[in-house]
């Protein structure tokens, strides 16, 4: 089963850039399609950006479309998330997730990153 190691996390200023990483531990990381979310204080979790086993597909939420970059090296088992032109509203734990073949949704959870943008 694997297990996710979020790092990258920290306070930056609007308009600047932080690139998070998730690495995997376990076998198999290319049976995984991955994602990350995001959760700000007193919101639900939502959505950020995924990427297909194969690194050759992503997708994005509208608000971070243009500005962020998921991308994903399998020998290292590592999937990034760069972010740029970051805002305040950015702020937010951001979560890498995991989810098998054969699943419709991501059922492996990594502990969270915290975001801070000051304006």
């Amino acid at each position: 089963q694997v297990r996710l190691v979020e790092s990258g996390g920290g306070l930056v200023q609007a308009g600047g850039s932080l690139r998070l990483s998730c690495t995997a531990s376990g076998n198999y990381f290319i049976n995984y399609a991955m994602g990350w979310f995001r959760q700000a204080p007193g919101k639900e979790r939502e959505f950020v950006a995924a990427i297909d086993n194969s690194g050759r597909n992503t997708r994005y939420a509208d608000s971070v479309k243009g500005r962020f970059t998921m991308s994903r090296i399998n020998t290292r088992n590592t999937v990034y998330l760069q972010m740029n032109s970051l805002k305040p509203e950015d702020t937010a734990v951001y979560y890498c997730a995991a989810k098998p073949n054969g699943n419709d949704r991501f059922d492996r959870w990594g502990q969270g990153t915290q975001v801070t943008v000051s304006s």
